[in-house]
């Protein structure tokens, strides 16, 4: 097992990482909550059919246990998952004495989290990740769901009591998956340095069949990467907006494309492609953005964007974006890798990197 602390103004917490990890949260909840009267699990519905038995059958040995099972994938983060959530809870009597299981990938962390947050004004949850994606949003207290004009618009910073990363879970993961996930553990090698970056180009050739410890090392380097900017900048005032190098763009197809028709994580590798084109012209970084590209299309990225989706309606979404000024984009962009800054970018400039991604 690996460990790595997070700690910000509000609360410090650990994120343990290893196999058979679900075994750990019994005797976790035991000494850090020995009065819990319920626990509430919020898992996603298709994990749950493969997993969701074991981890309720052990939690129940020791407690009352209800569960509500969320949609797969963004569909979880709406208005109407919300809902739904907060009526489970309330008619299987979950009280302030609770304590909320987040049990799948990254949209249900971010649902739970968020219904934790606000439930009778707040109580306590966990985070049990499923999916590689999550070791950047099980991290760092951002819970939320989305609005039609924008993702994660409703939400609020609540960091979790532990997060417990079980990688027994990660061998059931589609490539997508897989893919979806990797695509934040290079943003967090983009965001640091270089060896990062070479090491991850030079070992990850394949998304079919991945190594544990070769896993686990990534897992650990990204949380870290993420950690020690969370620990400076907990509510994003300043340097945690540059955890979203390349949401600004990828956000923004993702949203058009229709929340669960693209993954998060492709949406998000096309939107550094983005940021990186940008990089290049406005802080001349010297990258090799030609080997990045043929890099990430052997792996399986796609980073077509349709045509039916015009550069004008991934402009509004652009704007929509929380890191705008004034109505107009603000772009993480990198002068080196592993020096971020923010830049203002203008239309004309934004519509010829939207026409390089278009021709890739």
């Amino acid at each position: 097992m690996k460990q790595v602390t997070i700690q910000t103004a509000s609360k410090t917490y650990e994120v343990k990482i290893g196999v058979e990890m679900t075994n750990e949260i019994v005797s976790f909840i035991k000494e850090s909550f020995p009065g819990v009267s319920k626990l509430w699990l919020i898992a996603d519905e298709e994990v749950y059919k493969m997993h969701g038995k074991v981890l309720t059958d052990l939690l129940q040995d020791s407690y009352d246990v209800t569960t509500f099972k969320a949609p797969q994938g963004e569909k979880a983060k709406s208005f109407a998952a919300y809902e739904d959530a907060i009526t489970h809870g309330m008619k299987n009597h979950v009280d302030r004495g609770s304590l909320v299981i987040a049990f799948g990938g990254g949209a249900i962390g971010d649902l739970a989290g968020f219904v934790a947050s606000t439930y009778m004004r707040g109580i306590p949850f966990i985070s049990v990740p499923t999916t590689i994606l999550a070791h950047d949003s099980a991290v760092g207290g951002k819970v939320a769901i989305n609005h039609p004009l924008g993702k994660n618009m409703v939400g609020q910073f609540y960091q979790p009591e532990a997060v417990f990363f079980d990688l027994d879970y990660f061998t059931t993961l589609p490539k997508t998956e897989v893919l979806s996930g990797f695509s934040e553990v290079i943003k967090h090698a983009l965001l640091s340095d270089t060896h990062f970056l070479d090491e991850l180009m030079h070992s990850f050739r394949t998304a079919n069949h991945l190594d544990t410890n070769f896993l686990m090392d990534c897992i650990l380097k990204g949380i870290r990467v993420k950690g020690e900017i969370v620990s400076k900048d907990e509510r994003e005032s300043n340097i945690r907006a540059f955890l979203n190098f390349g949401h600004t763009y990828g956000h923004a197809v993702e949203s058009a494309s229709g929340y669960g028709n693209r993954t998060h994580g492709e949406s998000v590798m096309i939107g550094m492609v983005y940021a990186l084109f940008l990089s290049e012209q406005y802080c001349n970084l010297s990258f090799n953005l030609k080997s990045f590209i043929e890099w990430i299309t052997s792996l399986g990225y796609n980073l077509n964007v349709p045509p039916s989706i015009s550069f004008e309606t991934l402009y509004e979404g652009m704007k929509h974006d929380k890191k705008s000024q004034n109505g107009h984009p603000v772009f993480v962009l990198l002068k080196e890798i592993g020096e971020p800054a923010m830049v203002n970018v203008n239309h004309e400039d934004l519509k010829r990197a939207d026409e390089f991604i278009r021709q890739l």
